[in-house]
């Protein structure tokens, strides 16, 4: 826990001591989605996760806890976790990333086999509103939980 709340900690310092980010500029220096995965049950990064990034390209009905159709999902990338937990580039640096549905999935068998969650799978949505800001969609997983927020 000890390096998780070191990592989490230097993360919010950073922005506070950061320059307010002027958004939708052409000097973007990272995607605007991206993701790192931490082991809550070792305190550690977790490296060699495979990492993948979709987005919802049916435009007749979008994702819905009823809706068990999966057909509508296109990849925009894939990448395997570094030794510190982060996922390479999953999408390209875009001034405005589409508004829309998005599915991040990590392939967490592989990284934990004894574990109860084979892969694990995140959708969010980001607004017409919101498609100059970085999303930033971490893993936090162990064997037997996972939790996740949008980071900055």
């Amino acid at each position: 826990m000890r390096i998780i709340g070191a990592h989490l900690g230097a993360l919010s310092q950073h922005s506070a001591n950061k320059a307010p980010e002027i958004t939708g500029s052409s000097n973007r220096t990272r995607p605007p989605i991206t993701t790192h995965v931490l082991d809550t049950a070792l305190g550690s990064p977790a490296a060699g996760i495979e990492v993948h990034l979709e987005m919802w390209k049916d435009a007749t009905s979008p994702p819905s806890f009823d809706n068990k159709e999966f057909k509508g999902w296109t990849t925009l990338g894939t990448s395997i976790t570094n030794n510190d937990g982060r996922s390479g580039q999953l999408m390209d640096n875009v001034d405005n990333v589409a508004p829309g549905f998005y599915r991040i999935s990590f392939n967490t068998s592989k990284y934990a086999p004894s574990g109860f969650f084979p892969y694990v799978s995140i959708i969010f949505e980001i607004k017409r509103s919101q498609t100059t800001e970085h999303f930033h969609v971490p893993l936090l997983h162990s064997p037997f939980s996972f939790t996740t927020y949008r980071g900055s």
